[in-house]
């Protein structure tokens, strides 16, 4: 429980007190009070907006519920002082006693949101695309054999990276598809080129440290009938129908030409316009097979789905939401648009070219940089937010390098307990269980308690993350975290009495409790965007 959550309930026990006494009605409906930190930290650590929500209910001007409200929030013991601001928000300051108990607590903050998850990665092995891939393997299988391939062909990829697949074809099957018509290879290609390709997959999510427990063939969408299930299911509920699609919005494309095809009533659920699910020719649409795949995973019992998609696919969004609402009104899907990442070498942007051939593969970005850094840079941002990736800067030993910032931050702490601490007193106890019955009521710096109430907003920022599907929010919480840190521990520079380590070693424990609560909140983010904290710094 995190401590607006705990002064929720304090606020609804005092609203409960007036209502008792008649001095507010008896049927508030208390759901839109809210209790979180002032936009001003200067105002205090916790504001309500009890007076202000409930105004209207009780027929009384907020200033005089607040006004009756504010001396029952002060009685509380862990309440310093309250004020009443403005039109009637409540700012109560907690006094530091407060911060030190509920930071203790922190310590023992080992699980997140609590939510249970199933990572699944969607194959995308059907369709024509999966035929041009199959004819550039063929070709890097004619070059193994020693043939001259020539450059390659317009719309076929031209990438080294199908080189080796083109060996590994010719050591598996010889030149038994050299003189062979493509109708004969074309299949076994394509299988083959397939579970080429999700093995170099694998192996860079290997290397970035991402795992699924699903991996799912589109294929299978279509070989099961699964596609002519889900059609059924649309039809039967009403919202398929024979129908012409008006062309494109703008200029009318000189190959247009109007015919009936299979329509999903799209609309009915908020997209633009109804969408086909299957041509006139009797071939189902990438849109068919994708509402196949919800409706597949609708079936295996999942409600909430969140799908992450490249931009490029924003024009697909509308769709795909109306088409999981009408299969399931009560499922949820979230679709996350990314934007690609430019790289950045020195200030200068890597050149690669599609055409050529040419990139930058993540294997490469990982052997150069490092796992833990492309995954905190990389979520530094939001999903839907450009990233310039620059090698030189994400490597800086600097403040603002958030990844190194965050990281020394728990090194620091690493540092000045099990190194300077012992250095200053031999015998002292730096485990865990000996932290814990360190006196933080000694703790009363205002560095020390702003250190506190930064480590007290994150179990509350774990909820609005996982909320919001926004992991972006751990990695700046975290560098601001570890901006409070650092500056609590350079307030030593100039008054030696706030050192973390000082002669007197009750002080030092509280002080070493207060920074290793910081270290196991840093850890613990740091595990939620998949990095390792470290104990030293290189």
């Amino acid at each position: 429980m995190s401590i607006f959550t705990e002064f929720r309930s304090v606020v609804n026990a005092a609203l409960g007190q007036l209502t008792a006494a008649g001095s507010l009605p008896s049927d508030l409906d208390t759901k839109n009070v809210a209790v979180e930190p002032p936009r001003d930290a200067s105002h205090g650590d916790i504001a309500t907006n009890a007076a202000m929500v409930l105004s209207k209910q009780a027929k009384m001007k907020p200033r005089d519920i607040a006004d009756m409200l504010a001396p029952l929030l002060e009685k509380h013991e862990s309440v310093d002082s309250v004020d009443v601001a403005g039109p009637g928000f409540i700012n109560l300051a907690l006094s530091p006693v407060f911060w030190a108990v509920f930071g203790d607590a922190l310590a023992n903050l080992l699980e997140k949101a609590g939510y249970n998850v199933t990572k699944e990665y969607l194959i995308n092995d059907a369709g024509g695309q999966i035929d041009v891939l199959a004819r550039s393997v063929y070709l890097r299988y004619q070059e193994a054999h020693g043939l001259d391939i020539g450059a390659i062909p317009e719309g076929l990829y031209p990438g080294d990276y199908l080189v080796p697949v083109g060996v590994a074809l010719k050591e598996k099957y010889g030149n038994k598809w050299l003189d062979a018509d493509e109708s004969e290879w074309l299949e076994v290609i394509r299988l083959e080129s397939v579970d080429a390709m999700m093995a170099m997959i694998k192996e860079d999510l290997r290397v970035l440290g991402v795992s699924h427990e699903v991996f799912f063939s589109e294929n299978t969408l279509h070989n099961s009938g699964r596609i002519d299930d889900v059609v059924k299911t649309l039809t039967d509920k009403g919202y398929m129908y024979k129908g012409v699609l008006e062309p494109p919005k703008g200029k009318k494309p000189d190959d247009w030409e109007e015919r009936e095809q299979t329509l999903f009533k799209a609309t009915d659920f908020g997209d633009d316009i109804d969408r086909a699910l299957q041509k006139s020719n009797g071939d189902y649409t990438y849109f068919g097979a994708d509402i196949a795949y919800h409706f597949d995973k609708i079936s295996r019992g999942f409600k909430d789905m969140i799908n992450v998609w490249g931009a490029d696919h924003g024009g697909y969004v509308k769709r795909m939401k109306a088409a999981v609402k009408a299969l399931d009104n009560e499922a949820d899907l979230d679709i996350k648009l990314c934007q690609l990442v430019k790289l950045y070498r020195d200030g200068e942007p890597v050149k690669m070219s599609k055409r050529a051939g040419t990139f930058v593969t993540l294997r490469e970005v990982v052997d150069e940089v490092g796992r833990d850094v492309i995954r905190f840079i990389m979520l530094t941002r939001k999903n839907d937010a450009p990233l310039d990736f620059d090698f030189a800067k994400v490597m800086e030993q600097s403040k603002d390098n958030p990844v190194f910032y965050v990281q020394y931050a728990h090194a620091r702490e690493y540092s000045v307990r099990n190194v300077k601490a012992k250095e200053a007193f031999p015998g002292i106890e730096t485990t865990d269980s000996a932290l814990a019955n360190a006196d933080l009521s000694l703790l009363t710096a205002p560095s020390e308690l702003a250190v506190l109430k930064q480590c007290c907003q994150w179990p509350r920022l774990i909820e609005a993350a996982a909320d919001s599907h926004e992991p972006h929010r751990i990695a700046f919480y975290l560098y601001d975290l570890a901006s409070e840190f650092h500056a609590w521990y350079h307030t030593g520079r100039d008054d030696p009495a706030l050192r973390m380590v000082v002669d007197d070693e009750a002080i030092t424990k509280a002080r070493l409790a207060l920074a290793r609560v910081v270290a196991i909140v840093i850890a613990s983010g740091l595990e939620i965007l998949g990095v390792t904290p470290v104990n030293e710094m290189r």
